[in-house]
């Protein structure tokens, strides 16, 4: 089954050089090495791919959704901010928009992009 088996999200980019440029460089991943496909990066518990693509940035919906403490999830915004992020918004069925943080039934969340248009997200974690 395929439950059985570990499962990596996968982010389509055009240039894998400005890619790695943002996730070392701007968002602070480290490189588990290169893969025949593009770059793997480790997270907490897991990792992802990044790799060239001439399908890259057509998701509009959320690539990876990355589970940040409570206490943590201000300062990891701050973190965005400061090194340029600009934080998306959008309609939402729940909850309300401060500074660019949906917040809803305890929770808060932020979604941002890389440079091809992937759009990632932090929350606080369930």
């Amino acid at each position: 089954m395929l439950s059985d088996h570990p499962a990596i999200p996968v982010l389509a980019v055009t240039d894998l050089e400005r890619a790695r440029g943002f996730y070392e460089g701007t968002l602070g991943f480290t490189s588990t090495g290169d893969a025949t496909e593009g770059v793997i990066y480790a997270t907490g518990s897991g990792g992802f791919l990044v790799y060239p693509s001439g399908y890259a940035g057509t998701n509009k919906a959320t690539g990876i959704s990355f589970q940040i403490p409570a206490r943590a999830f201000d300062a990891e915004v701050a973190a965005l901010r400061d090194k340029g992020i600009e934080l998306q918004t959008f309609d939402v069925p729940v909850g309300s928009w401060v500074d660019g943080v949906l917040e809803y039934e305890g929770t808060k969340a932020a979604w941002f992009a890389d440079p091809d248009g992937n759009v990632l997200n932090v929350e606080t974690g369930q």
